[in-house]
């Protein structure tokens, strides 16, 4: 069993047991969170898909850890102005694992 979810924007695929890197939740690590936005439900070959979310349907996971990715430099360039500038970015994460994917359509 498998499922689609919408977490903050993004789409992730979801199973029982696996670990997502999501963006920055205000979650505390080790806490329980719940999301209900599922796009699309695959259970043994039936599909369910939302509209634009499946009604019922929960995803139930735990907060593992909370961390930065790898440095992303940026470089602006303007070519023959004397113009750079170089600047960094690290995204925020969460790693949560998913525990459960509920479901209350037949």
């Amino acid at each position: 069993m498998y499922a689609l979810v919408e977490i903050k924007g993004k789409q992730y695929k979801a199973e029982k047991g696996s670990l997502l890197k999501v963006d920055r939740l205000e979650s505390k690590e080790g806490d329980k969170v719940e999301f209900d936005s599922i796009l699309l439900l695959s259970d043994k070959g039936n599909v369910t898909v939302g509209e634009p979310y499946v009604q019922g349907a929960k995803i139930s996971a735990k907060v593992e850890t909370h961390g930065r990715g790898k440095k992303v430099i940026v470089f602006k360039y303007k070519k023959r102005k004397d113009y750079q500038k170089k600047n960094g970015f690290r995204s925020q994460f969460t790693e949560i694992r998913v525990e459960n994917i509920s479901t209350a359509v037949k």
